[in-house]
């Protein structure tokens, strides 16, 4: 069994922990005004997702994935080919439409208390503004079910198919 390799590895779980927190903190929004500092992590976890994916796409163009067990069908490859591209479009288009978005606002774009991330020359009520906005809820909410059919796929090619498919990303 041909595994990927430890970059892709690495880069993998620590975006899919990111994405995990900040959807957490993004569906939790309710608690910030109570709790500051959870805007502050979510936009800094989602700008730290998308460097990582923009990382990880460059080298995925460089590395060839292993390939699937032969014995999967060729819908099953087109649907899993299909939900990497999209997972590659979230990974990026959450996190842009995020940073967009606060840079409509008053409020600086910090990273963990480190340095200020510069912000896009995008005004208050601008239509680029609103559309981030309304994608970023989108795709936030979309990234949920996206997320589980994701990890319940790995876990039925575990536990029902056993044909080491999550293991070529363990």
């Amino acid at each position: 069994m041909v595994k990927y390799n430890g970059v892709a590895r690495m880069l993998h779980w620590i975006i899919g922990i990111g994405i995990i927190v900040a959807l957490f903190l993004g569906l939790n929004h309710d608690a910030w005004k109570a709790q500051p500092a959870m805007a502050g992590a979510h936009k800094a976890i989602g700008i730290t997702v998308l460097f990582l994916s923009l990382i990880r796409l460059g080298w995925r163009l460089k590395h060839t994935p292993p390939p699937l067990p032969t014995s999967t069908p060729g819908w099953q490859a087109a649907i899993a080919k299909g939900l990497h591209i999209l997972f590659y479009v979230m990974m990026i288009g959450v996190p842009l439409s995020g940073w967009i978005m606060s840079s409509a606002g008053p409020y600086p774009l910090n990273w963990f208390g480190l340095f200020d991330i510069p912000k896009f020359a995008v005004g208050k009520d601008s239509p680029l503004a609103e559309a981030a906005h309304e994608g970023h809820e989108i795709m936030g909410t979309l990234f949920l079910p996206l997320l589980v059919l994701h990890v319940g796929a790995a876990f039925y090619h575990h536990f029902r198919l056993k044909d080491k498919v999550l293991q070529r990303m363990l």
